[in-house]
């Protein structure tokens, strides 16, 4: 037999004996008895209500962490108007612009301290938005090139 075989094979009375096992148990069981338990059920943070923790948090209420998703959603909004308009009226550099600052700014929201979830949250969206309007934006020009090609095949074959 290979060592390993014989390895694994004497050890095994080790992990069967309950000793072994209730020991194991012990120190990984909860002592609470409860499946979920909150670290924040004790203290400071339990007496709080929950105006007060967003007023005093990282990324609350009185920073700018949380103002400036919220006026970043009115660039996702207006974005999101822009579906309606036809699609020569879009600007191939401005939905470039969106989509490359939605994409780079998401990622960077997870990697800056305090980590920004709003922001996040909403530069995922706008980068969607640019994806979007980039997708309109190129179907339009390839069906007008095929427009076009199939306008000059048209007047060949008139004038022949």
């Amino acid at each position: 037999m290979p060592a390993t075989t014989t390895l694994f094979r004497a050890a095994r009375p080790v992990f069967q004996q309950s000793a072994f096992r209730t020991a194991f148990r012990a120190n990984l069981a909860p002592q609470t008895g409860r499946r979920f338990a909150s670290t924040a059920t004790t203290g400071e943070a339990a007496s709080q209500s929950w105006i007060q923790r967003m007023w005093n948090s990282p990324v609350g209420l009185k920073t700018v962490h949380f103002w400036a998703p919220v006026m970043k959603w009115a660039i996702v909004i207006a974005g999101v108007s822009d579906f309606a308009r036809p699609a020569d009226k879009l600007s191939l550099t401005q939905n470039g612009a969106l989509t490359a600052t939605g994409l780079i700014w998401t990622r960077w929201c997870f990697v800056i301290s305090p980590r920004n979830v709003l922001l996040a949250t909403v530069n995922f969206f706008l980068g969607c938005v640019g994806i979007v309007q980039l997708g309109r934006i190129a179907m339009y020009r390839s069906s007008q090139k095929k427009l076009e090609s199939g306008v000059a095949e048209a007047k060949e074959v008139v004038s022949a």
